[in-house]
């Protein structure tokens, strides 16, 4: 009986025990985000009509959760760091299902967009459920390593869902005779019980010695840059948003409250965001890399659909219709999924630098091939299939190597900072690319946005992830692997002692 009690115990404090418990727990947790982010788009026109909106109308939704999303993911992953990391995603999860009800009684306009706009809340998860799985591994000298594989294993729950909401909310409308309330409590249902998934299977983190306190006027400042440059960035998309002068006043205002957050901060003793953290050379390449990998992840993707449905007669696109355009976003997800597995796959044996590199190389290998093969539709998918392949093992890889670069008490506001930057780095290109479609490159014909400005998106996509291989050169060769592998050749930067100023919490973790 003692054998057997004993090698229960071996597995459930092995890598298998925290897959099949911890790791499994949060793959569906990340099923209901992708089904949240893919359910509602096929629905989108009859949104339009239940509301009585225009379709330009549609564009504030997702402005209002982009601007939401970017306030709420640094607040609550503090708060993860400070009182326990379930707590929070119990918390944000029990938000979002309100949200989701909420959307399917909005009869109005305003009431559907806040309620569009505090589903946002999901956000949080998957950085929360990173934090917990280093958590976990960290008192077994492999937190790294196991939140790497685990990393990979989400990010495919992620797309899978994505992909099952996007195909399942149009069969469902149709097969409940057209009626959208009945439709839109399908995520909401999902959502609910994700959190009684949360409330019962997943254990919570360890909290950190020593007082704490939440550094309110640090995440005040920040909230206002975020405030300032996001929604500057989305007014740019917006077809009745202000005039150029507010959006550059508003951008100006976001850079100067962004100096002001630094000097805040580089001051406090806890304070909301470790900018000596940031400057870390294992920690500063992995969230500009976030940032570039999101104006290909996030900015591209409303290009590349009008590229595909753009009539072949003007000499360029495809001339697909909205079913086979559906099917090239879905080779995508699909690139972005085998990308994910494997990145888990290969983190036990590969370098994490040499991997996130070589994904990163491979983003901007594909967004360059777009300039000579662009005219039929398996050119396309080439390309899309490998930047999706680098894409997808650097979502995977971000959260889980910004965990492993930030100190024990900050590694759940590391894994969101990778979020946030992805997010604004989306943005900003979402902006710049519908300016450049619209005309700013060149003649456009009729409708269809000028052949010089996709052009234009492709080189900024491969450039954008030819930039972050480059700046990846400079993390250390032993950053990002587990305690006891790297402990003995860690790096003057890495090893360095924190500063005397700089908090209780500045210090590297090495248990």
């Amino acid at each position: 009986m003692s054998r057997v009690s004993g090698a229960v115990a071996r597995v459930r404090t092995s890598a298998l025990g925290v897959t099949a418990g911890l790791i499994g727990w949060f793959v569906l947790v990340e099923l209901a985000s992708g089904i949240l982010q893919g359910f509602y788009v096929p629905l989108l026109p009859d949104i339009v009509v239940h509301l009585g909106i225009r379709d330009a109308d549609v564009n504030w939704f997702e402005a209002a959760q982009l601007l939401l999303s970017a306030l709420v993911l640094p607040v609550l992953a503090k708060l993860g760091d400070m009182f326990g990391h379930k707590r929070i995603l119990l918390f944000s999860a029990l938000a979002t299902a309100a949200a989701s009800w909420w959307l399917v009684f909005a009869d109005s306009f305003g009431t559907f967009l806040a309620a569009w706009a505090l589903q946002g809340f999901y956000v949080v998860w998957l950085p929360l459920e990173i934090a917990l799985i280093f958590d976990r591994g960290r008192r077994a000298q492999h937190g790294v390593s196991r939140t790497r594989r685990a990393a990979g294993l989400l990010v495919v729950g992620l797309q899978a869902g994505a992909i099952v909401g996007a195909l399942a909310a149009g069969r469902l409308f149709a097969a409940t005779g057209g009626d959208l309330r009945l439709s839109l409590a399908v995520p909401a249902i999902v959502v609910t019980l994700v959190c009684l998934v949360i409330w019962l299977g997943v254990p919570e983190s360890e909290r950190s010695s020593g007082a704490r306190r939440l550094d309110v006027g640090g995440f005040a400042i920040l909230a206002g840059a975020l405030l300032c440059v996001t929604g500057a960035l989305s007014f740019v998309r917006l077809p009745d948003g202000p005039g150029p002068v507010v959006i550059a006043g508003l951008l100006l205002a976001g850079l100067a409250l962004g100096a002001v957050f630094v000097r805040y901060e580089l001051r406090r003793p806890d304070p909301a965001i470790d900018i000596r953290v940031l400057r870390r050379p294992e920690m500063w390449p992995v969230q500009a890399t976030a940032f570039l990998v999101g104006i290909s992840l996030l900015g591209a993707q409303g290009p590349l659909a009008t590229y595909a449905g753009t009539d072949p007669a003007l000499g360029y696109g495809l001339g697909l219709d909205a079913t086979d355009r559906s099917n090239v976003i879905g080779v995508y997800l699909v690139s972005l999924i085998v990308g994910a597995v494997l990145f888990a796959v290969t983190s036990r044996r590969a370098s994490p630098r040499v991997m996130l590199i070589a994904a990163a190389a491979l983003v901007g290998i594909g967004y360059a091939l777009f300039l000579p093969l662009h005219t039929t539709l398996w050119q396309v998918l080439l390309c899309l299939g490998i930047a999706g392949l680098g894409s997808g093992a650097l979502v995977a890889a971000m959260p889980a190597a910004a965990a492993a670069a930030a100190p024990r008490g900050q590694t759940g506001v590391a894994s969101a900072l990778t979020n946030t930057t992805k997010t604004v780095g989306g943005t900003m290109s979402s902006a710049i690319f519908g300016v450049v479609l619209a005309g700013g490159a060149g003649a456009a014909i009729g409708t269809a946005a000028p052949f010089a400005g996709y052009v234009t998106v492709w080189v900024i996509c491969s450039a954008g992830g030819f930039l972050a291989a480059a700046l990846l050169l400079f993390v250390p060769k032993v950053a990002f692997a587990d305690a006891d592998v790297d402990a003995p050749g860690l790096s003057a930067s890495s090893a360095a002692p924190a500063p005397a100023d700089a908090g209780p919490t500045a210090r590297r973790d090495a248990s």
